[in-house]
């Protein structure tokens, strides 16, 4: 069984800047790909950005890009996702998750283990 934790979220000014951490409770975290997605009121769970084992390898949607970076430190086993530049639109749960086996992907249900989510709100 893998554990994350999120945390780093709260509330900020349209503009500002958060960066969300993620932290594994698994001996081997250096062998899985990690991914953040966020799930705002209303709307459907949507993916944000993905990193490869190894942090080589990154991918975005598209509504983050230039604004978001995913990164990680395996020997601490975390996962960061830094947000510049944020807009109202970002406001959502953000979680991140682990893939125990395959390469990054924008796809939820190739995801293994989930966190409990933490609160990101911009403000106008």
């Amino acid at each position: 069984q893998v554990q994350l934790v999120e945390s780093g979220g709260g509330l900020v000014q349209a503009g500002g800047s958060l960066r969300l951490s993620c932290a594994a409770s698994a001996r081997t975290f250096s062998s899985y790909t990690m991914g953040w997605f966020r799930h705002a009121p209303g709307k459907e769970r949507e993916f944000v950005a993905a990193i490869s084992w190894s942090g080589g390898s990154t991918y975005y949607a598209d509504s983050v890009k230039g604004r978001f970076t995913i990164s990680r430190v395996n020997a601490k086993n975390t996962v960061y996702l830094q947000m510049n530049s944020l807009k109202p639109e970002d406001t959502a749960v953000y979680y991140c998750a682990a893939r125990i086996w395959g390469i990054t992907t924008n796809m939820s249900g190739e995801y293994d283990y989930w966190g409990q989510g933490t609160q990101v709100t911009v403000s106008s």
